[in-house]
């Protein structure tokens, strides 16, 4: 059995930036087993599987399920991203009508174009306040007063600034003891910066220590950040060593998180 399957940079700015998603298209079930398989061949931070709904309607419905390399996720946006960027480039869905992907636990996520943004419509609670879990200060090695869980299981904390995103140095193996998906922290940016937000991610538990960078993160900022902004949409950057830039915008149920994706391999999977 053979399968096409695409690697796309999501929320790029520049070549080789953005999260590497890969992308498996399926005409058939296939086991969960053999899902996590491929999604640890690949080895990149999510593979998504996708399944049309609607054959001979153009591809523009899709089923779509996300495994890291060590197990599935109920949602992840630059894997979503990727998948939309593959079907339209790749000529799978016209490129003239949106994308609606149909999620096991986050129900439809809507993708549109502008331009050379992709858009995507994922759902987000406003960050609730959490008790600071035990160890997370010296995992991360910095002085820890709040933190906020959000809808993804997430913990997220502020620093006080762009600097100390970009100098953190987390303890990976202490980080994979806290009890959530993973652990993000964010600042304002720079003043002098073309973005307003600055974060990186990390979810050890995953296997994946660092992810590039996080669509769904985003979704929670895009709840999190606009009663601090005094602004319902703002520019972001995720500070990892590849990096990536996304727009976000508040919704009534999430956030609308846009980005640039770049196809960069197109395949065939046999087995």
């Amino acid at each position: 059995m053979s399968r096409q399957v695409f690697v796309v940079n999501a929320f790029a700015d520049g070549p080789f930036t953005g999260n590497p998603a890969g992308v498996c298209v399926l005409e058939e079930d296939v086991t969960d087993a053999w899902m996590q398989s491929v999604a640890a061949q690949l080895n990149v931070s999510e593979t998504a599987f996708i399944r049309p709904l609607d054959h001979g309607e153009g591809g523009h419905h899709w089923a779509i399920r996300w495994f890291t390399p060590a197990k599935e996720v109920d949602l992840c946006g630059h894997a979503t991203l990727a998948s939309a960027c593959a079907l339209w480039s790749c000529g799978l869905a016209g490129d003239d009508r949106p994308i609606d992907f149909e999620s096991r636990n986050r129900g439809r996520l809507h993708c549109r174009r502008d331009g050379d943004i992709i858009q995507l419509d994922l759902p987000a609670d406003v960050p609730e306040s959490c008790p600071v879990p035990e160890g997370l200060a010296a995992a991360l090695g910095v002085t820890v007063h709040e933190t906020w869980r959000t809808m993804e299981d997430d913990v997220l904390l502020v620093l006080e600034d762009e600097q100390a995103v970009r100098t953190l140095q987390p303890d990976f193996n202490a980080l994979a003891k806290i009890a959530c998906r993973g652990v993000g922290v964010t600042a304002q940016a720079d003043p002098a910066s073309d973005v307003q937000v600055v974060s990186r991610f990390f979810c050890p538990r995953l296997a994946v220590d660092e992810d590039p960078v996080t669509g769904s993160l985003h979704a929670s900022l895009g709840r999190f950040w606009p009663a601090r902004l005094g602004r319902d949409r703002f520019r972001a950057r995720q500070l990892s060593a590849r990096g990536g830039a996304l727009d976000v915008e508040a919704t009534g149920s999430g956030a609308r998180v846009g980005g640039v994706g770049q196809l960069m391999l197109a395949g065939t999977l046999h087995c």
